[in-house]
């Protein structure tokens, strides 16, 4: 029996985006997957075709967008035109497109049986706290969801605030899939350390990092926290080092590659992160790290952010701080108890088995299989 040809892509480094790996993994086996990213071919794929790294799929012509013609200036952005030379118009059955700048790509190639539109962020607010971004490239950005996510066959996001906004502004319904990656049965929780040891893994940004560093000179139990970082190679993760070179609780780590993270972050006892709100799509996070936590089997303490916080307090997973300053943040650490940790742990150990890829996947082999079972136009 023919495989249908599923299309999936992604501007993105392919090998290392976690949320499209778990989607190439799930659907590898049943379809004829040719995948669209930047890097190499990731594994388990019928094909690819690799965006050249000096293609910034986002430069625009901002002449274009500054007079709104975003059609044209869609249509001939670099990116657009690299792949619509590459790719048939109605060569594939199915096309997964992830973000919603590749929707508008992936409709106009008129796959046979449509289009599924698997949104990462609340884009159109992505950068909001930036008064340009604000002004100049959110209109377009909502043009983008008014025009053509409306028109993908089925759409999912990472969360129930992102698909709740998605729903009221443009009247897109979406599914959740949340960032989990899969479950690892292979781990356990550890002994609580003496002092706490806190741990947090993912990108050197100064605005997910400040609350936790300010807050590990206001702690008075001794805990130390630990920083895996990958560096945006703007300055500040070496400026972090330097800062922190002498420090006796804090550590800064070179970021370990994508498989390593969780096996690595088992031998801590909390993971950390407080995220302060500073626009919508931050208020609204829940990252991949936050799962990694509960597949590492560490307690968990986050700021108030309403989707994480939920997921805490269902699973009994940790703590929230109260709010998102380093005072409340050196509070929560200092509160908590090695008894309470190893519960969080335990919790954890629970959760890992619910709060994974293979219980959310479902959320897109579902639309998917719709799709599939379509009479070929």
């Amino acid at each position: 029996m023919t495989r249908d040809r599923l299309l999936i892509i992604s501007y993105s480094p392919l090998r290392r985006d976690a949320r499209v790996l778990r989607q190439i993994r799930l659907f590898a086996e049943d379809y004829e997957v040719t995948t669209v990213g930047y890097g190499p071919a990731p594994d388990g794929v019928a094909d690819h075709v690799q965006i050249p790294d000096e293609i910034i799929y986002w430069h625009k012509d901002r002449r274009l967008l500054a007079v709104r013609a975003y059609q044209r200036m869609y249509d001939r952005m670099p990116v657009t035109r690299f792949l619509r030379e590459r790719l048939e118009t109605g060569g594939h059955d199915i096309i997964l497109a992830n973000d919603v700048d590749t929707v508008p790509l992936a409709v106009t190639l008129s796959p046979r049986k449509g289009v599924h539109a698997d949104l990462h962020e609340y884009s159109s607010r992505q950068l909001e706290e930036r008064r340009a971004w604000r002004l100049v490239v959110a209109p377009f950005i909502r043009w983008m969801v008014r025009r053509w996510v409306t028109r993908a066959d089925s759409v999912t996001t990472v969360g129930a605030g992102l698909a709740a906004e998605y729903a009221r502004e443009f009247g897109v319904q979406a599914e959740v899939v949340m960032n989990a990656p899969h479950h690892r049965s292979d781990l356990a929780p550890t002994p609580v350390g003496e002092p706490l040891r806190l741990v947090h893994a993912g990108n050197g940004v100064a605005t997910r990092l400040e609350v936790m560093l300010q807050a590990m000179d206001l702690i008075t139990g001794g805990a130390t926290l630990d920083l895996y970082l990958i560096d945006q190679g703007d300055g500040y993760v070496p400026g972090l080092r330097r800062r922190y070179a002498d420090h006796p609780a804090v550590r800064i780590h070179d970021a370990v590659p994508a498989g390593e993270v969780v096996p690595t972050l088992n031998g801590y006892d909390v993971g950390v992160y407080s995220l302060p709100p500073i626009s919508f799509n931050f208020r609204w996070a829940l990252p991949n790290k936050f799962f990694d936590f509960v597949q590492a089997r560490l307690a968990v303490l986050i700021g108030p952010s309403p989707e994480m916080a939920a997921l805490v307090r269902e699973h009994d997973l940790g703590a929230v701080a109260e709010d998102f300053t380093p005072e409340a943040f050196a509070a929560a650490v200092d509160a908590f108890t090695a008894e309470q940790v190893a519960a969080a742990k335990e919790a954890a150990d629970a959760a890992a088995a619910v709060l994974c890829a293979e219980q959310q996947v479902a959320g897109w082999a579902e639309p998917i299989a719709a799709l599939a079972a379509r009479a070929r136009r």
